[in-house]
């Protein structure tokens, strides 16, 4: 097969080494960039066909399509009052508008990016919410401690999904649940399935969500475009657009071909 641009993000996007990079510098990078610019997402957007229309304050409706991928995912179940932990929270935009929300009773937000936690510290103050440094494969909560779970769109860049997997049905309280949305390859995808059907945890349900991200995606567009030009060097503006999945990007087209898999699950532990 030859190397184009496509197959070739794909082949080292499954790499240690390009994990041990994207997890060291890109996304420590990323937060430096963008903290004068207030991002607080770093996720893909999401819209239906007709328009959830979600009802949003002011303050948060530039993030509509960010938002409504967490919102879709966090609402498989009802975290008012619970206790929820968020695996890999980013700059914590998701984090502060679940709260604000879905008022569970505490909300922790966990990131590897010891830059990015320090971001989310200063950026969003509410009560019941707290930031932390970890490892999403050795979690520093002790067993049995939240009822609920999320990890959204960050599973592919661990180095073992199944240990993430043990450690999230170790921390759930019996009847908890775990709220997932990720992405992956079409020739990793049997890998990823036959993962998640050997953990410790029951699905629920499975949606899959291409169309959807394409929808948000395409509305982020140019809010994108314009970002990667204000905060990246012209070198790292290929990429920049690549991670981003902006239009005629390699990721956008195999979301549109299904040669990439966006799915939605809800897991819960016996």
């Amino acid at each position: 097969m030859p190397v184009t641009e496509t197959n070739y993000v794909n082949r080292i996007g499954t790499t240690s080494l390009f994990k041990k990079f994207m997890n060291s510098y890109w996304y420590p990078l990323l937060t430096r960039k963008l903290d004068a610019h207030d991002v607080v997402f770093l996720n893909y957007g999401y819209e239906e066909d007709p328009p959830m229309g979600i009802a949003l304050a002011a303050s948060d409706e530039p993030n509509r399509y960010w938002i409504q991928l967490y919102h879709s995912t966090a609402t498989q179940t009802d975290l008012d009052g619970k206790q929820v932990l968020e695996v890999s929270c980013g700059h914590g935009g998701g984090a502060s508008y679940l709260t604000r929300t879905l008022h569970p009773n505490s909300y922790t937000g966990l990131d590897f990016n010891a830059d990015g936690v320090a971001f989310c510290q200063r950026r969003h103050q509410l009560p019941g919410l707290d930031f932390v440094h970890g490892d999403a494969e050795n979690l520093p909560l002790s067993d049995q401690s939240v009822d609920a779970v999320i990890n959204i769109e960050a599973s592919h860049a661990y180095g073992s999904l199944a240990n993430f997997l043990a450690e999230v049905a170790r921390v759930l309280r019996p009847g908890g649940h775990f709220l997932y949305a990720d992405f992956r390859g079409s020739d990793e995808v049997p890998g990823w399935e036959a993962v998640l059907r050997d953990a410790p945890l029951r699905q629920l349900s499975q949606r899959g969500i291409n169309s959807e991200v394409v929808r948000g995606i395409e509305r982020n567009a140019q809010h994108s475009l314009d970002l990667i030009g204000h905060v990246l060097p012209r070198v790292l503006r290929p990429f920049g657009r690549r991670f981003a999945g902006v239009p005629g990007s390699g990721i956008h087209r195999d979301l549109e071909r299904r040669k990439i898999s966006y799915r939605i699950y809800c897991f819960t532990k016996d």
